[in-house]
């Protein structure tokens, strides 16, 4: 009986015991039933007391769909029973992440190698670290653990085998060319996207539409895409090593936005749908929608850590669309007569649906159902698929800016055309405005100058007039009654009182008054020195008439040449008069002073001050105001003559009136200042 438990025990440890001669050749030795398993997360510290047990179960000689994280730890106990100290290689296929450890006497593990497709390696040799060495000397007994952790939503063949020198590099040789090969298709693809890319780049710089930028967008991740795919095939030249994880993050997404978003927009903006098929248009926008919140899904679950959800959240979105394309492609099928771009969407889209239905219903992986590209067999049909859908996109900008150059062209010829009419009509109407224009030129020059001689006419008959009028105003001004009958008053008392001289000269004086009034009432300018002769003879007889209670002086500059000088003919008068006539009635003062003063303050402004030491003008216009007092309007006429001179002649004659109360002094009086330029 223990005899029996005894043999039991041995048998039993020799299963989980790899007894092996290193010296034999060892080729692709089976390890599935020698090694134990355990399922789940655990720590270098924590593995060697992990309870592992027997569980085929996880191998796979074939790609394996996952629906979780697969994290499993293997143990491995071998014995080299050979003679010599020799080195096996343990391989367990191009695994995610794989840390291959070793137990030490003390019971710890100790990492020996690690490896990976998600693992960043930078030198060339990453590929080789996949089979890891295992090292016994002989006649010894070592244990092994090989930590496997796949977060991705597929996983590669799982099948632990050893190999010896001579085998393995025969197996590296073997797998070597099976890739070359798949990866010589894609480098292809490749080449054929990035030639149809700067095609359509060279369209677009010429003709810049949205069709050809959704195709280029569509073209950029579709190259990008089969790039990636290098990643994920060992021995050969990859792009973005340095990057492990972009080729998880832009594998589902790149089909979802490739083949369905950017492949919508492109068909939306191609076919023109929002204005030769609204319906189909909001059905395309929704679906965009939809599949552009399935891409951020995506990124999301992955930012998490969940690889699996992305190739799950694909699976649903194309089986849900396969329905509703149907429709929409039926649609566009019925409508491909009175559209000719129709065809190339069709043809395009249709050729890879076909062939990825028909690669799906073909597949000979042992995987469920899943319309990923990744685990389906035959691949090269997807392929060939997007090349063909991607020609035909091609194809279709094309065809689409062949007709848009024929559009022009014709436009243009059009243009062309009706632009030659356009010139002749233009000549003729222009023939026809310019013999029109010269009519009406001169007519218009015609009646301008019947206008412009009947409006000097005019102007000429009214200031006439208006002078006229102001003249004889200004001889009734200056001829005052008043004054002729106390100058002839005058001279009758001067006879009364047998003062035969007085009463001569007085009588001389006044018919001179009378004579050059008449004289210079028929004259607009007279010279300076006949104004002052005439105001020196009129201040004259006042004075004989007032007797002492006036005095007057008329003062010049010395320099003026009163010859030359030339001033308007009795403009002064009428305010040397109101100066007599105020000037004399102040009762503060028992004579009236009166001065004028002639200056030329440039050379050819003259300037006339008027001055007098009269009652002022506010109390000269509080008289005014009196019933029954005399209004001169001798003053209002003279200013109207000032006025009409500058306009007949262009002058400037300037007249002030300054009341020397408002000064600051305790004067009082009138100051008439009168500016006369010298044309």
């Amino acid at each position: 009986m223990i005899c029996s438990v005894l043999l039991w025990t041995e048998r039993a440890g020799a299963q989980d015991t790899l007894q092996l001669d290193f010296s034999r050749p060892v080729d692709r030795l089976d390890l599935r039933h020698q090694l134990s398993v355990f399922t789940g997360e655990a720590t270098p510290a924590t593995a060697a007391a992990l309870p592992f047990g027997k569980d085929t179960s996880i191998f796979h000689p074939r790609k394996k769909l996952l629906h979780r994280q697969n994290d499993c730890w293997l143990r491995l106990t071998i014995r080299n029973t050979g003679p010599v100290d020799s080195m096996l290689y343990f391989f367990a296929g191009w695994q995610e992440q794989l840390r291959f450890y070793a137990q030490n006497a003390s019971g710890e593990l100790q990492l020996l190698s690690s490896a990976g497709m998600m693992m960043y390696e930078p030198d060339g040799d990453r590929w080789d670290r996949y089979a890891f060495p295992v090292h016994v000397p002989a006649g010894q007994v070592r244990t092994f653990f090989l930590h496997i952790t796949n977060p991705y939503y597929r996983e590669n063949e799982l099948m632990p085998v050893l190999y010896d020198a001579i085998h393995y590099a025969q197996f590296r040789h073997h797998e070597a060319d099976l890739y070359k090969a798949e990866v010589l298709v894609i480098q292809i693809v490749i080449g054929m996207l990035l030639v149809l890319l700067s095609i359509t780049i060279i369209n677009y710089i010429q003709l810049p539409d949205k069709p050809s930028m959704y195709f280029s967008v569509y073209l950029l991740g579709l190259i990008l895409f089969f790039c990636l795919r290098l990643e994920t095939k060992p021995y050969q030249l990859s792009f973005f090593h340095g990057i492990p994880l972009l080729k998880y993050y832009w594998d589902v997404p790149a089909l979802i936005g490739c083949f369905y978003f950017m492949s919508m927009l492109f068909g939306s903006a191609f076919l023109n749908l929002r204005e030769r098929f609204p319906l189909m248009s909001r059905y395309y926008f929704y679906s965009n929608i939809f599949y552009a919140g399935c891409i951020l899904a995506c990124f999301v679950s992955m930012a998490m850590g969940n690889f699996v959800l992305p190739g799950e959240i694909f699976t649903w979105a194309t089986f849900a669309s396969l329905i509703p394309f149907g429709i929409s492609f039926i649609a566009l099928g019925r409508r491909m007569r009175h559209h000719p771009l129709i065809r190339f969407f069709l043809y395009g889209s249709l050729s890879l649906y076909i062939l990825s239905i028909w690669s799906f219903l073909r597949n000979t992986e042992p995987v469920p159902f899943t319309p990923l590209p990744e685990l389906v067999s035959p691949y090269l049909l997807l392929v060939v698929g997007v090349l063909l859908q991607s020609l035909s996109y091609a194809a279709g900008l094309s065809y689409r800016n062949k007709l848009v150059h024929q559009e022009k062209t014709r436009t243009q010829e059009l243009l062309i055309k009706q632009l030659n009419k356009n010139k002749e009509l233009q000549r003729k109407l222009n023939e026809q405005l310019e013999e029109l224009v010269r009519e009406q030129t001169t007519e218009i020059v015609r009646r301008k100058t019947e206008l412009e001689e009947q409006r000097k006419l005019q102007m000429e008959a009214e200031y006439s007039k208006k002078f006229a009028e102001i003249e004889l105003k200004a001889i009734r001004a200056q001829i005052n009654p008043h004054f002729i009958f106390n100058c002839l008053n005058s001279i009758q008392l001067f006879v009364m009182q047998r003062d035969y001289e007085h009463a001569q000269k007085y009588l001389s004086d006044f018919s001179y008054l009378i004579r050059k009034t008449l004289d210079f009432s028929r004259r607009n300018f007279i010279s300076l020195a006949d104004e002052i002769t005439y105001l020196n003879t009129y201040l004259g007889l006042e004075k004989m008439r007032f007797e002492q209670k006036m005095s007057y002086e008329i003062l010049m500059d010395p320099t003026l040449n009163t010859a030359e000088l030339e001033v308007p003919a009795m403009l002064l008068q009428p305010y040397v008069e109101n100066a007599v006539k105020h000037g004399m009635n102040n009762e503060e003062h028992t004579t009236g002073q009166l001065t004028i003063r002639f200056t030329m303050i440039a050379h050819d402004m003259l300037e006339c001050l008027v001055e007098d030491n009269g009652i002022g003008i506010e109390r000269s216009r509080q008289l005014r105001t009196l019933p029954g007092h005399h209004q001169s309007s001798g003053m209002e006429i003279s200013f109207n003559r000032a006025e009409l001179l500058n306009k007949m002649y262009n002058t400037g004659i300037q007249i002030e009136i300054i009341d020397k109360s408002t000064r600051e002094t305790q004067d009082s009086g009138t100051i008439v200042r009168v500016l006369i330029p010298q044309l």
